[in-house]
């Protein structure tokens, strides 16, 4: 009797334990930290395909996204697509698409991340020369490889209410490890 009192209480100390664990890898997953696989080409050279990326969401509950973060967002495709993106303007900034170059506030970006001699077309939501200020609640975002990026310029700023999150760090390959 009293090895089955014992048996029972270890039992349940093991449940206990793993419906703690899974709670808290649930909670940790959906509102701290998640991993999220780059498909396609849109962030080269930065972030290359089947990188493997860490993705910070604490910001989203103070709603703290900053110009130059790399954040992954829902597309609101038919295909239900996650993008992942740099932020170029958050809300209140202007910007404008003029000569292939990005400024924003009026000045010419300075972007450092890009391959040499990247080109930034305008797109059909976004024309050359046209000043956009970015709305209350919104981001502007482009993707580093310009030429192939389905981006702000095409797709308008996108809401910070779609935004999953903020690459950290790339996790995989592990030769090619880089906190962001």
């Amino acid at each position: 009797m009293k090895n089955k009192k014992a048996l029972r209480k270890e039992i349940f100390q093991w449940l206990f334990s793993l419906v703690i664990a899974v709670t808290l890898a649930l909670t940790i997953n959906t509102y701290v930290f998640a991993r999220s696989t780059v498909s396609g080409l849109s962030m080269l050279p930065t972030l290359k395909n089947n990188d493997s990326v860490l993705v910070e969401k604490l910001s989203l509950i103070t709603m703290n996204i900053k110009r130059g973060q790399i954040i992954i967002f829902n597309s609101e495709n038919q295909a239900k697509d996650i993008f992942v993106k740099r932020v170029i303007g958050i809300e209140g900034d202007e910007v404008e698409l003029k000569a292939n170059k990005v400024y924003l506030n009026g000045t010419e970006l300075k972007e450092t991340y890009l391959e040499e001699n990247t080109l930034t077309k305008a797109g059909s939501f976004l024309a050359e020369n046209q000043k956009l200020k970015i709305a209350k609640g919104f981001v502007f975002v482009l993707g580093d490889n310009r030429q192939v990026s389905n981006d702000s310029r095409y797709l308008g700023p996108i809401s910070i209410k779609e935004i999953d999150g903020h690459v950290v760090l790339r996790a995989y390959p592990f030769n090619s490890i880089k906190t962001f």
